[in-house]
């Protein structure tokens, strides 16, 4: 009984990826095309995201609420930009109870335009805003190409959606949602995102400005990981979300919505991840720590599960994700395998040795063979596990930093450009023309990602494409 090997990153990164979402048992394809069914394992892994997020969320005020899959056709025909950015990827509902509907019904792709309709029903006075509100679910947007967790048709996601009585507020609230997806990508995915502004040409449909936390994946590509939008009143006039001011005067309000999805789940494989399977970061792998009982005989097998009982009850008991496999019909070696596979960050190997020793063996998933193992005393693995996954945290981010940062390059001239992005990203002045950034991705295939709000210079410098003036400095790059 064998794990099939997974094909390496440099020989095929794509398929790489492929492979290890279906071996890794994270999900699998379903019967409708561009559809994914996610497993338990990795339905455990999104709950784990979900919980450190919906935490945060709480955490600055908002409340979760439902809302119906189901919007008639007609609403997305009163916010123009929005309807021509979604209209390629509506699934429409034409038929219900063998009868033709007197009007279709879209299957949501984002619920702007029904979210929109209810607050112009509950917002009536300055002392009902702001309105904080988010939303957990699936929507399914008609993708022509697909790939699991990174684009499918039907995905998972949260979308938060406010209303604000002064533009101030709202934008306040937009950089404040994509500070909370950054907070999170950093310190529980253990992926270092960079926060920016999307260009006109990138931003969301019916938004004043949309901003993202964008992400480098191990071949590279960009990874736009969680987007939030300041809307001005383009939805509040379209759907007459209005308000009365202290003075009795009618205003409309000032919404936002922000997004983050099961994208991440494949942001987390594809930065982590290593030819052997898996690295998931502690904070949010379904399991932390796996046993793993080595023993010869009914004597030593005795001792050892004696021991393996234990060390598992002492680590579920301060409150880490712990499995003991006593599995019989699988030898140690295959265990390692598999669990490698998924990626837990943790194995404890017990064997006839470590009972006479009062000890276990330690081996990190992030750091293979022999340099990864370490040995704790049996009474001591319980109190050490907390900050040695940590440790491990923290590594799997520096390791991700540096990789980002060697693989950023700010080219001297157009040409530098052109290669830098076949292989990493490229910072560069870019004078904000839509003809400049056409070209780019006409010739290289590689898209503006975004605007930086940190680090920019603090002196204009000539755009890389045309040789104009330009303020800023963008990263361009292939994405996903």
């Amino acid at each position: 009984m064998t794990e099939d090997k997974l094909p390496t990153r440099k020989e095929n990164f794509s398929e790489w990826y492929n492979q290890l979402v279906v071996k890794s048992e994270l999900a699998d394809y379903a019967p409708v095309r561009g559809c994914m069914v996610v497993r338990p394992y990795g339905w455990t892994l999104w709950e784990n995201m979900t919980g450190g997020l919906d935490r945060r969320f709480k955490e600055t005020g908002h409340t979760n609420a439902a809302f119906p899959m189901l919007i008639p056709l007609s609403f997305f025909e009163k916010e123009k930009e929005h309807v021509e950015g979604f209209s390629p990827q509506l699934a429409v509902v034409t038929h219900g109870g063998g009868e033709k509907l007197e009007e279709p019904l879209v299957v949501r792709p984002t619920s702007e335009t029904i979210i929109g309709y209810m607050y112009a029903r509950w917002i009536k006075s300055y002392r009902d805003l702001p309105v904080l509100i988010n939303q957990w679910g699936s929507v399914l947007r008609w993708e022509i190409r697909t790939k699991l967790f990174i684009r499918t048709a039907e995905f998972y996601w949260q979308e938060g959606h406010t209303a604000h009585s002064t533009e101030q507020e709202a934008r306040e609230e937009t950089l404040r949602m994509l500070d909370v997806y950054a907070d999170f990508a950093i310190n529980d995915a253990a992926i270092p995102v960079i926060k920016g502004e999307k260009s006109e040409t990138e931003k969301f449909a019916g938004a004043v400005q949309s901003t993202s936390i964008e992400a480098m994946m191990q071949d590279t590509r960009a990874l736009q990981s969680g987007t939030s939008h300041f809307f001005g009143q383009n939805f509040a006039k379209a759907f007459e979300i209005q308000y009365l001011d202290p003075s009795n005067t009618l205003q409309y309000c000032w919404t936002t919505s922000w997004g983050l999805s099961s994208r991440m789940v494949g942001a987390v494989i594809m930065t982590h991840g290593d030819d052997q399977g898996l690295i998931l970061p502690p904070k949010i792998a379904p399991l932390q720590v796996v046993i793993v009982p080595i023993y010869k005989n009914d004597t030593e097998k005795s001792s050892v599960l004696e021991s393996t009982n234990s060390v598992f009850k002492d680590l579920k008991d301060s409150g880490i994700r712990v499995k003991l496999d006593d599995r019989e019909e699988v030898t140690p070696g295959f265990k390692y395998n598999y669990w490698e596979l998924r990626g837990v960050p943790v194995r404890i190997e017990i064997g006839p040795k470590d009972v006479e020793q009062q000890s276990v063996t330690v081996a990190r998933r992030d750091v293979p063979g022999k340099s990864g193992k370490s040995s704790f005393t049996k009474a001591e693995v319980a109190a050490k596990m907390h900050p040695f996954l940590l440790e491990i945290q923290d590594a799997l981010l520096a390791r991700a930093t540096a990789f980002r940062d060697e693989h950023i390059h700010e080219p001297a001239s157009y040409d530098d450009l052109k290669n830098i992005v076949q292989d990493g990203w490229a910072f560069a002045y870019w004078c904000g023309s839509t003809t400049c950034e056409t070209k780019v991705k006409e010739e290289t295939k590689a898209t503006t990602r975004c605007i930086p709000l940190e680090g920019q210079p603090k002196v204009a410098g000539k755009c890389v494409v045309c040789g104009n003036k330009a303020e800023k400095k963008v990263y361009f790059a292939r994405a996903y």
